[in-house]
């Protein structure tokens, strides 16, 4: 099985502080910056166009398809600087919901646009990144050219007496020829070290400036919170629903193949020792008795069928001793701590049993393991559940392991699963679930 993190690569002996002034991401940054400028020129123009035609033209029937229009091209240049943001400050941002007319038609499409949120906030920033954009130009450029500038100043400090007439960068001056200049040999490099920590400021300098640009690019370009709520509550549903279909194909399957079809052959050995009873009454008491240890079996399979839909305790005594009880049938030992004041949700208690289940069910099959824990306990308005093993580790959510599908199952209820298992192990998975009491 595949390690459920990536290997992590090996780090660089230079402190991040010494190299930022020259990664990529800063000049990224910076470059993003300074390309910000000219399009956000270009868009405020746009925005105010459209914003002025389509006001002017309200008088007639001609304002309200120019807005459309209008907010259509906004959206157009959102997606043009979500791009933007994905290449140079590394922000993905997921594509607003694409408009839906209620049927084919030009005025259909024109109150789809204008109905649509998503498409007055692109209009918004265009307006609104303007304003940002010249004051991050300015003072990036500012602050970053003056810093390299300053700390190059020994380099280039003799352009003063040899072609502006004053002995080095004039810090102040009277007017009547008295001043003090930057050029001592202590003038020289202390402007230097200036510019160094200038330089090394910028980085953080730039990056502390495009923060506000990832803060519109995801608020004003993306889907709305209430979109996305919805789109997550819409896929959340459909793994609710393909889980239940799943679990009754399950239980299906195990009635027809196990308890049925014991069912059927029993009522055919008793059918057999009913012919049986009057001409060989041994034979028949033979055949009763063995129908009979059979009915015990299929009450054991019927048993075990409705321990995996709803175990009774669970219902009855809650989830300490139903965990107590499923790690009795671990094939390796486990050690069960369970410290909660009081019962969560039923659904909720269902949800952790399972998840608890399967978790111990690839500790038997697949960790290798000598001993394994289980630790419940409530942690604010979250249930928390610490299943660990001391096997070979390397468990992950892409090694068929059944975790991609807990890993959905719990996302249906708004929990998550958090796995920690290097190859050679120990193996951690961490569950988290809503209380819901």
């Amino acid at each position: 099985m595949d390690s459920a993190y990536a290997p992590q690569a090996h780090a660089s002996r230079v402190p991040i502080g010494l190299r930022a002034p020259f990664s990529g991401r800063t000049w990224r940054e910076f470059l993003y910056l300074l390309i910000s400028l000219p399009i956000a020129v270009v868009m405020f123009t746009y925005a105010t166009a459209v914003i002025s035609l389509g006001a002017g033209l309200l008088v007639t029937f001609l304002g309200i398809p120019v807005f459309a229009g209008g907010l259509a091209g906004a959206r157009g240049l959102g997606g043009m600087e979500r791009a933007r943001a994905r290449a140079l400050l590394g922000v993905r941002v997921a594509d607003p919901a694409p408009l839906r007319a209620a049927k084919p038609g030009l005025m259909p499409w024109v109150g789809s646009v204008l109905k649509s949120g998503a498409s007055w906030r692109h209009l918004l920033y265009c307006m609104l990144h303007f304003p940002w954009a010249v004051f991050s130009f300015v003072f990036s450029l500012t602050f970053w050219v003056l810093g390299w500038g300053l700390l190059t100043y020994p380099l280039w400090h003799w352009v003063f007496p040899a072609y502006v007439d004053q002995p080095g960068i004039q810090v102040w001056g009277d007017g009547a020829g008295h001043g003090f200049y930057l050029s001592s040999s202590a003038g020289i490099w202390g402007t230097s070290g200036i510019g160094l920590l200038m330089v090394f400021a910028g980085p953080w300098v730039i990056h502390g400036l495009t923060q506000l640009d990832r803060v519109m690019v995801h608020g004003l370009l993306g889907p709305s919170p209430l979109a996305s709520r919805v789109s997550e509550l819409e896929t959340d549903r459909g793994v609710v629903v393909d889980t239940a279909a799943a679990d009754l194909r399950r239980i299906e399957r195990d009635l027809h193949d196990g308890a049925q079809a014991r069912l059927v052959a029993l009522a055919m050995d008793l059918g057999l020792a009913k012919e049986k009873l009057a001409e060989d009454p041994e034979a028949a008491a033979r055949m009763v008795d063995e129908a009979h240890g059979e009915v015990k079996t299929a009450l054991q399979e019927l048993r075990d069928l409705a321990r995996g839909i709803h175990p009774a305790i669970l219902t009855d005594r809650g989830l300490g001793p139903a965990l107590s009880a499923l790690a009795a049938r671990c094939t390796v030992p486990v050690t069960v701590t369970v410290d909660l004041d009081h019962r969560p949700a039923a659904a909720i208690e269902g949800t952790a049993y399972f998840t608890v289940s399967e978790l111990l069910q690839n500790v038997s099959k697949h960790a290798r393991a000598s001993s394994a824990t289980v630790d419940v306990w409530r942690a604010g308005n979250r249930l928390v559940l610490l299943v660990t093993d001391d096997g070979r580790g390397g468990a992950g959510t892409t090694t068929g392991s059944g975790l991609a599908g807990l890993a959905d199952r719990l996302a249906a209820v708004d929990g998550l699963l958090a796995i920690d298992s290097p190859n050679g192990g120990p193996t951690s998975v961490t569950a988290e679930l809503p209380w819901r009491s």
